[in-house]
């Protein structure tokens, strides 16, 4: 596993003050290591399923937590979520 591919935390955030004041609190609270950002739900799905422009992402190196925003453009979070809980690797 290549430290470089090690997300802990997923952010799924389009509004730029939430996705900002996150990464403050998260970085206040030294959880600021490892985040990759998506700003759309399409993007977070591609992310956790290594499609898309994530399509050489270690599969193995999925992110410890997400934080996902529920009002997004191209997919909502409840979409992403129900994709996420309906399959066996990131149950």
């Amino acid at each position: 596993m290549n430290e470089s591919d090690e997300v802990d935390i997923l952010l799924v955030e389009d509004n730029q003050d939430d996705l900002e004041m996150a990464l403050r609190a998260l970085s206040k609270a030294n959880l600021a290591d490892r985040i990759q950002i998506a700003r759309d739900g399409v993007e977070a799905v591609d992310y956790m399923f290594c499609h898309g422009a994530y399509a050489k992402r270690n599969p193995a190196c999925a992110p410890k937590l997400v934080l996902l925003d529920l009002k997004l453009p191209k997919m909502d979070g409840m979409e992403v979520l129900k994709l996420i809980k309906g399959d066996a690797r990131t149950r």
